[in-house]
């Protein structure tokens, strides 16, 4: 008799909160899919669509959108797919039968990462503090994403689109570099924040 599998986050749903309004918390348990194809097939670009409900970002570090998912570009015939809890497996069976005949992959990359979110007036001060990107939004403004060190850590930062947050930074992170870049936000933002337990 097997048992039934129990999801743990690799943060355990910590949430920072501080002074004018640095938020810092972990949205465990999405669905990623790493997808690579040949953008200048145009079969490629239409099953895509076909499934998505969105065009594939053509353009570097851009993003789009569509309900539920978000596709984010990492390469020239490389992007991530970001679902909702559970969504992956069965999108991923519908690219898959999508994309029969052509040079394509789908791979679940779901249970190796995790995303960390910081948001608030003070968010992009803080991710200053270990990235060298430019997050100002006149380079670095909704619909963008990078993929970058953050504390030494590797992480894609992108910017959500839409409505939420409007100062909100979305950090991907491997599940095993989780915990140590939450220590070091934290500890960044010692001066501003106080854990809420």
């Amino acid at each position: 008799m097997s048992e039934a599998m129990h999801k743990q986050s690799p943060l355990a749903q910590r949430d920072v909160a501080g002074e004018g309004g640095l938020r810092l918390s972990e949205r465990p348990f999405l669905g990623y899919l790493n997808l690579r194809g040949r953008p200048g097939e145009a079969a490629f670009l239409e099953a895509a669509k076909s499934v998505l409900g969105v065009d594939l970002p053509l353009e570097p570090n851009t993003t789009t959108a569509a309900e539920g998912l978000t596709v984010l570009w990492l390469g020239p015939d490389e992007w991530l797919v970001i679902t909702a809890p559970d969504a992956q497996t069965q999108l991923a069976e519908r690219l898959e039968a999508a994309f029969d005949g052509l040079l394509t992959s789908v791979t679940d990359i779901s249970s190796g990462h995790t995303m960390l979110v910081a948001s608030g007036a003070r968010a992009r001060a803080l991710l200053a503090r270990g990235c060298t990107l430019d997050l100002h939004p006149r380079a670095f403004g909704p619909g963008r994403c990078a993929q970058t060190l953050v504390a030494k850590a590797s992480v894609l930062i992108h910017r959500p689109r839409g409505a939420g947050d409007s100062t909100a930074f979305e950090l991907l992170v491997r599940r095993s570099f989780a915990e140590y870049l939450w220590l070091w936000l934290r500890d960044a933002a010692a001066d501003t924040v106080h854990a809420v337990t």
